[in-house]
């Protein structure tokens, strides 16, 4: 459909907007947040927590019932709004849409809602207007779009008659028409927000592992508790009795404390994640960062500073070196004398092609515009120009893939360096050999071109060319990046830079920053393998990959073929259209500084400084929290088998030994008196080591289990059920006879003590997997002394307050109680040491960095070295001069 001259009559606007429809972007259906919530509130652990509360309240024991309760909604809204939150970032396609648009209809402008545009309606754009649908240009003066919200790039791109201008984008300058070319479902941007819909947000390592524990727990706990009940029938005791001594063993055996535990430590790791200038918008990105096996990188204002400078300027003379610091107007300019003097004409010929400049501030010098054009106006001041131009130019386009201008009956070209020299009259040969040298030294090479016109401006004026030079420019790498890759392959990670650059280009940066190494590989985008497991393979390669003139389409399929080859990606993006991808990533990362609010939305984790160094530290901190999350868990599997032990014995002897400790205490002990000491396991600092070797996948595994169960928890259950027995022995009780309440409460404190005694050295012993307590540094985690400490107070206080104790079914244990509870102390650490020993000699020793580190997170002394055998650039030079 076109536009007639005078625009569409009002008649075929209607008939055509019933036809196609409104300019709306229609989301598809989406989850109701009702429903959502749902889901926060029955998945298998909130299940398990609201049958510990049920059981709770069976129990008699309402309030803590009420607390068991409070812990479910609490969690359960926190991550509902957390995914709320995410999943706005579709619905804010919509608000890149304007409210108003200008058309041509009955040969008269208009100003019509934007829902009203119809294609083949004739519409007028100028400076400040945001595009309201796909456009096809009819005719544009000096027109130019910023398209970073839906291309990611920040460079403004100049349009004329013929291009397509997307909806979403806004014109920064110039004015011109177009007709509309598709509304609604049919734009650019509607297919962007069906893929960003279908990009589904993988579930994260951490909540896969829970549900892994939750189901063994599960299993564990009803098996053990209709077991158990069961035999209690057997052994004489009332359907009632057994329904209560089921309940108990059930109890004992679910982790009530786990879920508020796991969601304060990544709550935690989140908040020191902002400090160091990581904003986590998910909290199981947190441990899922720690996960991260690959990372795909952009390379502009990530791994580079997006600070353009000329280097280097080739003349017909020869060659000629710029040094400069940032966009100071001083330098220093090298090369020969013939050359030199030609550096004044280069300059000044691409500056006339440009409009940005540099500006001093307060901070120093700085762009103004974009990065790249302020830097030939950085280089006319280095050389001593300071005219401004005044001519008239034809900005920049895609299909000339260049810019020019007329000042005074003097053309000025600058532009791709093909484009410029197939303008041109002659190009020596030296400078086609420059030019492929610099771009093997990842530079972005420019050509300026002359020559005289006594026409009008126009694009006719760009051919016939005189070359006038090459201009090389460098965007430097940022401080940090080569360390921090250097760490990510000590930990195993994987890293592919994708780019819009030349490959030669982006390989050579790659190889500069040290991302690329000798058998790293360079893939072309426009050539990329066909199917998603090809495209796996081509990429999974441990000396670095790049990934050139990409698009984001192609990192939306990256993301998923890596997915799909077992890797945990972490995306980076900036632009809306790279929404998707940073959706269908583990986990996306988008640019704070630089990025769009489509793309922060839908990603999991914002880089404040947009600095690649930064991902590197929130993985470092993630691999911290899931190590802290296996010693909490270790720390909260132990002691089930000392609150399981009372109720077996009870079984095994025929009821002739009394329960030890009954179901309030054990559920005191739960979401009681392990709380604080967990939270405190939760905030161990990082090790020197958290970033040497790829990590463990599996939250719980053998290890895990062993020294929970058997080690540690059999500990606990041995000292515990000794104090128990011996205080009821010491108090006359002998085998099979029947026992007071008075003794029996005052066992059962001791035995209920033990266990509370037993986690507090427990706290401490989790604290390594592989040092005894005696070895630990005390003040690295000063936390789980001050929890240890409250841990105790309560313990007094649930003994000590008669009507507390009463309502527990234990009070205050003799002398001799206390002290044989006390033993759980030397015990449980002695035994740990031993273990860790014996597990150490069969490893060959310990790490010796596993002590805590003592440098900031991320700083780690001994994993900042630079790898030897990196290729670097450099070398001798077939430059001309």
């Amino acid at each position: 459909m076109t536009a007639a001259v005078g625009g569409l009559t009002t008649a075929e606007a209607a008939a055509r907007l019933a036809e196609v429809g409104p300019n709306t972007v229609e989301t598809a259906k989406r989850e109701p947040p009702w429903r959502m919530l749902l889901a926060e509130l029955t998945h298998l652990l909130a299940v398990l927590l609201w049958v510990a509360a049920g059981l709770a309240l069976l129990a008699g024991t309402p309030v803590l019932a009420v607390a068991i309760v409070a812990i479910v909604l609490l969690n359960a809204m926190f991550a509902f709004w957390q995914e709320y939150r995410a999943d706005r970032s579709v619905q804010r396609l919509r608000e890149l849409l304007p409210a108003a648009a200008r058309v041509v209809r009955d040969g008269v402008t208009v100003t019509i809602p934007v829902a009203e545009l119809v294609p083949g309606d004739l519409l007028m754009v100028a400076a400040g207007d945001r595009v309201g649908a796909d456009l096809d240009v009819l005719d544009a003066v000096g027109l130019e779009l910023d398209e970073s919200l839906v291309t990611g790039e920040s460079v403004a791109v100049a349009h004329s008659a013929g291009d397509r201008l997307r909806s979403g984008t806004f014109v920064v300058q110039g004015e011109g028409r177009a007709v509309v070319a598709a509304t609604g479902a049919g734009t650019a941007l509607a297919e962007i927000e069906r893929l960003a819909v279908s990009a589904k947000r993988p579930p994260s390592p951490l909540t896969v592992e829970l549900k892994r524990v939750v189901r063994i727990v599960a299993v564990i706990a009803a098996i053990v508790g209709v077991g158990l009940g069961a035999a209690s029938l057997l052994l004489g005791l009332t359907l009632t009795g057994a329904f209560i001594f089921a309940i108990g063993v059930a109890v004992a055996l679910i982790p009530e404390g786990l879920l508020p535990t796991v969601t304060l430590s990544l709550a935690r790791g989140a908040e020191t994640m902002a400090e160091r200038r990581a904003l986590v918008r998910r909290l199981d990105a947190v441990e899922t960062l720690g996960a991260t096996t690959f990372i795909c990188t952009d390379k502009t204002g990530t791994l580079t500073q997006n600070r353009m400078n000329v280097v280097e300027v080739v003349t017909p003379a020869g060659l000629v070196h710029v040094h400069g610091d940032g966009y100071a107007p001083t330098g220093r300019i090298e090369g020969s004398d013939a050359a030199v003097a030609r550096v004044p004409a280069v300059a000044r010929t691409a500056l006339r092609c440009v409009t940005g400049r540099v500006e001093e501030g307060a901070a120093g010098w700085n762009a103004s515009g974009d990065p790249m054009e302020a830097a030939f106006h950085c280089l006319a001041l280095r050389v001593g120009l300071d005219v401004e131009p005044d001519g008239r130019r034809i900005p920049y386009s895609a299909d000339r893939m260049l810019s020019s201008s007329l000042d005074a009956g003097r053309v000025s070209v600058l532009g791709g360096t093909e484009a410029v020299f197939a303008r041109c009259r002659s190009v020596p040969e030296e400078m086609t050999r420059a030019v492929h040298e610099l771009t093997g030294l990842g530079r972005r090479v420019l050509a300026v071109a002359s020559r005289d016109w006594a026409g009008e401006a126009s694009v006719e004026m760009e051919h016939d060319l005189d070359l006038v030079g090459v201009l090389a420019l460098e965007d430097p790498p940022r401080e940090g990046v080569t360390e921090a890759l250097d760490r990510c392959r000590s930990a195993g990670i994987r890293i592919a830079m994708i780019t819009g650059d030349h490959p030669r280009t982006g390989a050579a940066i790659a190889r500069e920053v040290g991302l690329l190494g000798p058998h790293g590989v360079v893939l072309d985008g426009p050539s990329l393998p066909v199917t998603d497991a090809e495209l796996a393979d081509a990429l999974d390669h441990d000396d670095g990959v790049v990934v050139a003139r990409a698009t984001p389409s192609d990192k939306l399929r990256i993301a998923r073929a890596l997915r799909g080859h077992g890797h945990v990606v972490a995306m980076t993006g900036d632009g809306v259209n790279d929404a998707p991808a940073l959706r269908e990533a583990d986990v996306g990362v988008a640019m704070g500084a630089s990025g769009s609010d489509v793309a922060r939305e839908a990603a999991d984790l914002v880089l404040l400084d947009d600095h690649f160094a930064t991902i590197v530290i929130a993985v470092e901190l993630g691999r911290a929290t899931f190590k802290n999350v296996r010693r909490f868990l270790t720390y909260h599997l132990t002691d089930n088998v000392a609150e399981l032990a009372p109720f077996v014995v009870w079984a095994l002897t025929g009821g002739l030994v009394p329960l030890a400790i009954g179901v309030l205490q054990v559920i005191a002990l739960d979401i009681g008196s392990d709380m604080l000491p967990a939270l405190a396991l939760g905030a161990e600092p990082p090790r020197d080591d958290v970033m040497q070797g790829r990590r463990r996948r599996s939250i719980v595994d053998g290890g895990l289990i062993v020294r929970a169960f058997v080690v540690l928890g059999m500990t606990e259950a041995v000292v515990a059920m000794s104090a128990f027995l011996v205080i009821l022995l010491a108090g006359g009780w002998h085998w099979g006879a029947s026992v007071s309440a008075a003794l029996l409460s005052t066992a059962s404190g001791a035995a209920f003590a033990a266990i509370v005694l037993g986690q507090a050295a427990n706290a401490f012993a989790c604290r390594s997997s592989v040092r005894p307590v005696w070895r630990l540094d005390l003040r690295t985690n000063r936390l789980v002394l001050y929890a240890v400490g409250a841990q105790v107070a309560l313990l007094i206080a649930l003994l000590g307050i008669p009507a507390v104790a009463s309502v527990l079914g234990g009070s205050w244990p003799t002398p001799a109680g206390w002290l044989l509870a006390a033993a759980a102390i030397p015990a449980v650490a002695v035994v740990d040491a031993v273990y860790k020993l014996i597990r150490r000699g069969a490893r060959g020793g310990v790490r010796a960095s596993d002590a805590p580190s003592h440098s900031a997170p991320g700083r780690d002394s001994g994993d900042s070295r630079i790898r030897a055998d990196r290729p670097r650039t450099g070398g001798s030079s077939s430059l001309p001069g």
